[in-house]
């Protein structure tokens, strides 16, 4: 199949590789446009996908588009090719754009998916929260399951818990970073050196999330597994227990709700 992108930034180029990478699309049936053209040419050379002069040129080279614009830029880029859009089948990348949303700028006339991706896809272990509410025709949206699996976990989720799901995965590696950042730095101020630190901390945190993946276990078994009694990781998590880790972890999430 032959795939467009409407916008090229950071997220669509990782999501470009992905599906190539994998071998589930050909560089060559993937097309693009960005209003930055050196950039586009630039991730054209270096992924091999086709530069288009134009998001009405994506569109009618490809029967799958993908907005990967920002947000702010959708219903402008909507007016200019909303004719040529009739028939295809659309998937979206961009926070904020729902099935609705979509339906009430383009009516029945296009195929809709809605898509909520992270960082982490961009190598390969990310989160593609597929909206459940959609009207592409079953096999396409088999199909859009299949090639974004290789970006990571596809999990489908109501419409109504989009915005909370987008809210723990899209927001949560900035989280995961800085919790990595600051036992890095407690490694750094008793001796251990910087890049040293961040090699540690990020695979005790990579490996402590594939074994609850690997093994289903809830996280407090897995934590207890790891605290003897009267031992010294009980007494760390004691402390993170005093400093409130619990409920600022769910404060963040509270500040995004609101």
């Amino acid at each position: 199949m032959k795939i467009g992108f409407i916008g090229m930034g950071n997220m669509a180029k990782a999501i470009a590789s992905g599906f190539i990478s994998a071998g589930k699309v050909n560089a060559s049936d993937i097309y693009a446009y960005a209003p930055t053209r050196k950039k586009l040419i630039d991730n054209s050379n270096a992924i091999g996908f086709n530069a288009c002069e134009s998001a009405a040129d994506v569109v009618s080279k490809s029967e799958m588009i993908i907005m990967a614009c920002k947000p702010h830029q959708i219903e402008g880029v909507l007016k200019d090719i909303s004719s040529d859009l009739k028939g295809k089948a659309l998937i979206s990348i961009a926070a904020r754009w729902t099935y609705d949303t979509y339906k009430e700028a383009l009516g029945d006339s296009v195929r809709i998916q809605c898509i909520m991706p992270n960082t982490p896809a961009m190598v390969g272990e990310g989160v593609l929260l597929f909206e459940d509410a959609g009207s592409l025709k079953e096999e396409e949206l088999t199909y859009v399951k299949d090639i974004f699996s290789a970006l990571g976990l596809v999990e489908v989720i109501p419409s109504s818990l989009m915005r909370i799901g987008g809210a723990v995965s899209g927001c949560g590696p900035a989280f995961m970073d800085l919790i990595m950042e600051a036992y890095a730095d407690a490694a750094v101020k008793y001796g251990v050196g910087r890049e040293t630190a961040y090699r540690i901390v990020s695979q005790t945190m990579l490996g402590s999330a594939k074994l609850q993946q690997v093994t289903g276990d809830h996280p407090g078994v897995l934590k207890d597994a790891v605290c003897s009694p009267g031992g010294t990781t009980i007494r760390g998590v004691s402390a993170l227990e005093e400093c409130g880790l619990r409920s600022a972890c769910i404060r963040s999430i509270d500040e995004i709700m609101k």
